[in-house]
């Protein structure tokens, strides 16, 4: 029963939409009895919501999101650098980690303009769709990328890269640069510049700054991404080595 209760949970992805339980039979596969039974169930631990015949998520799940230690710990240390780099560049901001093959966004902070993005706190995208997949791609393990590359490459916009010949190049330019770039990849009209974030030999997340493609300047981005990406990993390593020295 665990097992389809996570079921019924996994149909909110990637949106955490409103679900009739129709809609949730649907998904699932499940009988409409026992997923009725089960979205009671959850009703009743928090974990989904009932607002009149739809269901929703429920808090708990947001607040037990909200206490994994690696995330809460990263998303804490990442907060002054992002507001930093929100300062400094009034535009978008996101921290984002890999999981699997995608970018889990674990923080953002809106820029003044709003912008259509696909990305949100918790929300998955492709590696190969955005500068924070691009960011983590260029510092990670050789067979990361080289499963990259061999899987189908999603086409998130008309500019998304599909070829993994072009994607293989703008790993490579990213790990050189130290610096990733996405153009209308994830959303028309978006672009995005990233900096990998370091606590060890690879990298473990990457800031960014999203900006409307017809203000894409990204020479004079760069110093402020950069700058926030080491001033983390700094902090980071920093923590790193405080709680080994406590543990001697």
């Amino acid at each position: 029963m665990l097992d389809k209760a996570v079921v019924v949970l996994d149909c909110f992805r990637p949106d955490g939409g409103r679900f009739r339980l129709t809609e949730l039979v649907e998904r699932t596969g499940l009988s409409k009895t026992t997923a009725f039974r089960l979205c009671a169930d959850l009703v009743r631990l928090g974990l989904l919501e009932r607002e009149a015949e739809a269901y929703r998520l429920g808090d708990k799940l947001f607040e037990l999101g909200a206490l994994v230690p690696h995330r809460r710990d990263l998303r804490e240390a990442a907060l002054p650098f992002m507001q930093d780099l929100f300062e400094a560049t009034h535009e978008t901001v996101h921290l984002g980690v890999r999981e699997g093959h995608e970018v889990v966004y674990v923080e953002r902070i809106h820029g003044h303009e709003a912008l259509r993005l696909p990305s949100r706190i918790g929300g998955r995208l492709p590696l190969s769709c955005t500068g924070v997949g691009k960011a983590l791609l260029a510092f990670s393990e050789t067979t990361l990328v080289e499963e990259v590359l061999a899987a189908p490459l999603p086409r998130l916009t008309p500019h998304s890269v599909t070829d993994p010949e072009r994607l293989r190049t703008a790993v490579e330019q990213a790990r050189l640069a130290g610096l990733a770039y996405e153009e209308e990849e994830a959303a028309p009209g978006v672009s995005c510049i990233a900096a990998p974030v370091f606590d060890g030999p690879v990298a473990v997340a990457a800031l960014s700054v999203a900006v409307p493609r017809a203000r894409f300047h990204p020479a004079q981005l760069a110093p402020a991404v950069r700058t926030a990406a080491l001033g983390l990993s700094r902090t980071l390593r920093a923590g790193r080595h405080v709680r080994g020295a406590a543990g001697t």
